[in-house]
């Protein structure tokens, strides 16, 4: 005990003396988030405060608002836990706020975890517990590996966090994957190697998500080798309606590009369709699109009058709307 709170003082020490200087939090992502945790959250890294949960109304009600996450990602925690039970992690999955809405632990391991409030319900925003694997992964939206002590407060620098973000359908930040040991044994080579299953089984989750949300529409997968999940949901008419945050980023895609108004082909850098060997349907929406709703240019680039581009769209089922 007198080991542990020596530690915990050194610990306090060096916390205080990284949000003194006014160049510490420039140089790494850990000493930026403890100058958010002590200078903009003002908390205390010595704090001993026990640990947050939500109520179980609060739990239950976070557990529906991501229930298709959820549904998704159950199957993929129990693989994940099998994978890891072996060297004492637990696997969680937060929400958006860091409240755990999801957790996975060995039945020897699961006191020491409930103690410091890794369990289902616990809190672990930034805000609340300082740096943490959790927390600072929904502040940064990137992997992050937050080992012993890298964590802020004192309370938590015998835990070893490894953690990626999880993103919905439309690309926003949802939640966190997490994997935590608190076995003193937990090394950085470890944790390297775990963060990677991290990562991997978060883009499994995410792919799934935009899979069963855009159900009934094709999928096209745009990964590169050893890439993030890069896919694009397509109507019938091949316009694209969806894409992940993967393909967001590589392909520079906002919302408005998602409102049917590009072509998947013209996202991909494929030859353009400017014949009528496909449905009329999907020819004439794609040269609307590319012409942004402008008959005139449309027309021109079928190489067929207004008049006729008008017949076409109505015998297709096409407004001018």
């Amino acid at each position: 005990m007198r080991y542990d709170l020596f530690m915990a003082e050194r610990h306090r020490d060096y916390v205080e003396r990284v949000l003194s200087s006014t160049t510490r939090a420039a140089q790494s992502l850990v000493a930026a988030s403890w100058c958010r945790s002590g200078l903009k959250h003002g908390l205390d890294a010595g704090a001993a405060q026990k640990p947050e949960l939500v109520s179980q109304s609060d739990l239950t009600q976070r557990q529906r608002r991501h229930e298709l996450m959820l549904e998704v990602a159950r199957p993929l925690l129990d693989q994940l836990f099998q994978t890891v039970a072996a060297t004492g992690c637990a696997v969680m999955l937060s929400d958006n706020d860091g409240v755990i809405l999801e957790a996975r632990s060995q039945e020897g391991d699961r006191d020491m975890f409930d103690q410091v409030g890794l369990t289902p319900g616990g809190i672990w925003s930034e805000s609340r517990e300082g740096t943490n694997g959790i927390g600072t992964c929904l502040v940064e939206g990137r992997p992050v590996t937050i080992h012993r002590d890298q964590h802020f407060a004192c309370r938590n620098i015998g835990i070893s966090c490894m953690d990626a973000p999880v993103r919905d359908a439309g690309g926003r930040l949802v939640g966190a994957l997490d994997i935590s040991s608190c076995r003193d044994d937990h090394s950085l080579a470890t944790a390297a190697l775990i963060q990677k299953i991290v990562q991997d089984a978060a883009r499994r989750i995410e792919s799934g998500v935009f899979r069963r949300y855009f159900a009934g529409h094709r999928i096209i997968d745009a990964n590169l080798p050893g890439g993030d999940a890069a896919l694009l949901a397509v109507d019938r008419d091949d316009l694209v309606i969806g894409a992940t945050h993967a393909a967001r980023r590589r392909f520079s895609l906002s919302d408005d590009c998602l409102t049917a108004c590009r072509s998947a082909s013209d996202i991909l850098g494929g030859a353009p369709v400017d014949s009528f060997r496909d449905s009329d349907r999907a020819v004439l929406r794609r040269a609307l699109a590319a012409a942004d709703g402008n008959a005139t240019r449309a027309a021109k680039a079928l190489g067929i009058g207004r008049a006729t581009l008008y017949r076409r769209m109505e015998k297709a089922g096409l407004s001018r709307g």
